[in-house]
């Protein structure tokens, strides 16, 4: 006859106390992600998902990956669960802002309108203090290049017919003696070039 509750001689092991500790918890067990490599998946400057060179058919799979994008310490981007890691190629930004707007519905405390873009990815975003507007200027051909952060070290690119709408909406400002244009959005200023 054996007791259930009999006192055992073994200890348990640091890795079982570990798992124990996360079940009375309820938080996960920490496990080591398997690296992939590269999973043969990169994105194309105007968006397009491609896997070994075929685009992404499926938006909804498109929009699941995405959740699982993150930013790498060296600058490279990856897709992360947690089992398992693997690199993706981006041609520039994963996101592409494809509409903008500005949200007339807001509230009478409201310091100024809120900019509104949508993504390719149909995530709306407000231009503000946690997603900032910034252009790099191309130094060989002089170009924009319009981002908006996303969050998560995460940019869009802003589309050149969606910039050229912004532009037209835009307001000058002087700014330490030179006239900068740019736009108003949830109390943020964001430059968009200068004249």
């Amino acid at each position: 006859m054996t007791a259930s509750n009999a006192p055992s001689d073994v200890s348990p092991t640091p890795d079982q106390l570990e798992r124990i500790a996360a079940a009375a918890t309820g938080k996960r067990e920490q496990r080591e992600q398997i690296d992939m490599g590269h999973y043969g998946i990169r994105i194309a400057v105007d968006g397009t998902w491609y896997h070994q060179g075929a685009p992404f058919t499926r938006q909804a799979l498109v929009k699941l990956f995405a959740t699982v994008l993150h930013r790498d310490e060296d600058g490279g981007y990856s897709l992360r669960t947690p089992v398992e890691r693997g690199k993706i190629t981006v041609d520039d930004a994963p996101f592409t802002i494809v509409e903008a707007w500005y949200d007339d519905a807001g509230s009478a405390e409201m310091t100024s309108p809120r900019l509104m873009l949508r993504t390719n990815l149909d995530h709306i975003l407000t231009a503000g203090p946690d997603h900032a507007i910034r252009v790099v200027t191309d130094p060989e051909t002089g170009e924009p290049r319009p981002y908006i952060d996303t969050g998560n070290e995460l940019d869009a690119l802003i589309l050149r017919p969606v910039f050229y709408d912004l532009v037209d909406k835009a307001e000058s400002v002087k700014r330490n003696g030179e006239t900068v244009f740019g736009l108003w959005s949830d109390g943020v200023f964001h430059e968009l070039g200068t004249l």
